[in-house]
């Protein structure tokens, strides 16, 4: 059976284009392939297409406006989410109209579907306090707890995401000065972030005790689990929540969700507070926009307006005499 042009461009869209072109990450390959995995789905299951027949033509605006009310509707979607999935169609016909330009109208007015306004989640952050105690937690006397101590420090320090950090290798670490650690971001994107000379300690230990301090074992993964394999995102996950819990009881304020990405917007939040630009901690965090930069200036803004609601006297304006008493005044005013 021939195969369709639908199944044709969505193949190259996946193994070709994003890949070798655009070269995003695997990551991200995959959260494009689960967009259609659900898109063929809905086909299937909802408009009763077989999926061997679908071809680009019966995929149009009223198509995808149809798909996305089902991830609103029957898998119970955020706008957040509805856009992700949205986002992710509109770079598919962004490639689409540049392979088959007899399609470009169909695929413009695709693309002119606009992405969902929503409320943007506030930053959550960790105060010094907090970090300080989820830092202790590690049982030093452990390899197991000495490895997690150095990772958590390795988090924060360098403000990674949690795929940058499970993606470390040893020869992505220099501890001569000056120390640093070279991170893969999104976009295949390399920045090197500065190191803490706490940090660096911590990593010198780390890497002696499990013998990475040579050469041939800079491909190595800097963390690896008890089968010696490098970490996963959800095993990071599960290191940094096992310590959050150990932490709640001397620090009832940590009662709240505290992911990886907690400690990336912890770092960011403490470089503005000490006085570094947004420029400097875009290009520390590895942020492709400014707007999203941002986000720590307004969210310190806001916390220094509660802070100075706490303390600020009571307002001054309620002891200014109103004009309608000063009997005078009434008379100039008549008057004119």
């Amino acid at each position: 059976m021939k195969p369709t042009d639908f199944s044709v461009h969505v193949t190259s869209f996946l193994t070709h284009y994003l890949a070798a072109q655009r070269n995003v990450s695997p990551n991200t390959i995959k959260a494009y392939r689960d967009v259609f995995t659900l898109l063929l789905r809905f086909c299937r299951d909802v408009q009763g297409i077989a999926l061997e027949k679908l071809r680009l033509e019966q995929i149009d605006v009223s198509f995808v406006e149809a798909f996305l009310d089902y991830l609103e509707r029957e898998r119970k979607s955020s706008p957040r989410t509805r856009n992700q999935r949205l986002a992710a169609l509109h770079a598919f016909f962004r490639y689409v109209q540049a392979e088959e330009p007899t399609r470009m109208h169909e695929c413009q007015k695709i693309l002119a579907i606009p992405l969902r306004r929503h409320t943007r989640p506030t930053v959550s952050y960790l105060s010094k306090e907090e970090l300080a105690e989820i830092l202790a937690q590690p049982d030093l006397r452990t390899p197991e707890g000495r490895r997690d101590a150095v990772l958590l420090s390795v988090l924060y320090d360098t403000g990674a995401r949690v795929q940058e950090l499970v993606d470390l290798s040893v020869g992505d670490v220099r501890l001569d000065p000056p120390a640093q650690i070279r991170l893969l971001g999104k976009g295949r994107k390399m920045r090197a972030v500065p190191l803490m000379a706490n940090t660096v300690q911590l990593l010198r230990s780390h890497m002696q005790e499990n013998h990475l301090d040579h050469p041939e074992q800079f491909d190595k993964p800097l963390f690896h689990n008890a089968r010696h394999e490098r970490l996963t995102r959800s095993g990071v996950r599960y290191i940094l929540h096992k310590y959050v819990v150990l932490s709640r009881s001397k620090c009832p304020s940590l009662n709240r969700t505290v992911s990886p990405h907690t400690l990336r917007h912890t770092k960011g939040m403490h470089l503005l507070q000490s006085g570094v630009s947004l420029d400097m901690i875009r290009d520390f965090l590895g942020h492709v926009d400014a707007k999203t930069t941002q986000i720590y200036a307004r969210a310190n803004l806001e916390m220094k307006r509660n802070a100075l609601e706490k303390i600020s006297e009571p307002s001054l304006v309620q002891t200014i005499p109103c004009w309608k008493q000063n009997k005078d005044l009434l008379d100039w005013l008549h008057s004119l």
